[in-house]
């Protein structure tokens, strides 16, 4: 009798081909980061480090403001820091690079190109050959769910499908560390707990390390391995919170006293923050 294999198993097996076992390793070391010049400069990340090992997940918290994005975006590769440096798998991050790929809020797909066309873009840039690509299209497009849409357009496709295809573009290029920047808050709360869970079966067949930004609490316990929060303006790691939940993880864990424990702790630190901040501003 023919085995029968899942497309969990099969995805896991995609996972330890392509992936990144032992790299991911990410360092923040005494990172500012600065805008303007002179009298209108703006510090928007100040003195911060962070060790994220490889294989990791870690939620970035903070009140409005408070440079998780920038920080992410250091990461990448987009933004330069001003002192400090951004190390991964301890090379300098000196621009963007195909060992990081960058999931945003806002769907980022070129429009003009079909679903398939998109997730394939980098590995066509890359230079791999038209049946390589063919076949990690129709890979990726299984991944998430969206095979009979290989042909359609993102304008077809509704905003948790199309952020879907963003994160199959991501993974595309085999990368060893996944950014995200909220990448679930234009969604309504069954897509996002949908796509949350999604993630997390994604996360755990590649294997790789993910750096999340959010401003959901709930969202940042229910995926992370650890929570680092931020101070308000200029941002600083003021906590790094180790969730100890079991995995894999369920909606039914929201009600358990560890969430809600970690939760409470979240939210004291951040109304801390956000009070603080809002004193500075109304002086």
């Amino acid at each position: 009798m023919k085995e029968v294999v899942s497309f969990t198993e099969r995805l896991a097996g995609l996972g330890s081909q392509r992936g990144s076992v032992g790299r991911g390793h990410i360092r923040v070391d005494g990172v500012t980061i600065s805008f303007g010049s002179g009298r209108k400069t703006h510090q928007a990340v100040m003195e911060t480090n962070l060790d994220i090992r490889p294989g990791e997940f870690v939620c970035i918290l903070g009140p409005s403001g408070c440079g998780k994005s920038t920080l992410l975006s250091s990461i990448a590769g987009y933004v330069r820091p001003s002192t400090g440096e951004v190390l991964v798998d301890d090379a300098p991050v000196r621009g963007p690079g195909p060992e990081r790929g960058m999931v945003f809020q806002q769907y980022s797909l070129f429009p003009w190109k079909t679903i398939a066309e998109n997730i394939v873009f980098g590995p066509k840039v890359a230079g791999r050959p038209k049946a390589e690509c063919a076949a990690i299209a129709a890979t990726f497009l299984e991944m998430v769910g969206l095979t009979k849409f290989a042909n359609a357009y993102p304008a077809e496709l509704s905003g948790g499908m199309q952020q879907r295809v963003g994160i199959a573009r991501a993974l595309a290029n085999s990368p060893s560390v996944l950014l995200m920047d909220e990448p679930f808050g234009a969604l309504d709360a069954q897509t996002r707990l949908m796509m949350q869970e999604s993630l997390l079966e994604i996360w755990s067949a590649f294997g790789i390390t993910v750096v999340f930004v959010t401003h959901d609490v709930d969202e940042a316990i229910f995926l992370a391995d650890r929570i680092v929060i931020m101070s308000a303006s200029p941002g600083s790691v003021i906590a790094d919170l180790k969730v100890t939940l079991p995995r894999p993880r369920s909606s039914e864990l929201a009600t358990s006293e560890a969430f809600m424990g970690l939760k409470r702790a979240c939210h004291e630190a951040i109304r801390a923050e956000s009070l603080r901040a809002f004193a500075q501003q109304s002086q």
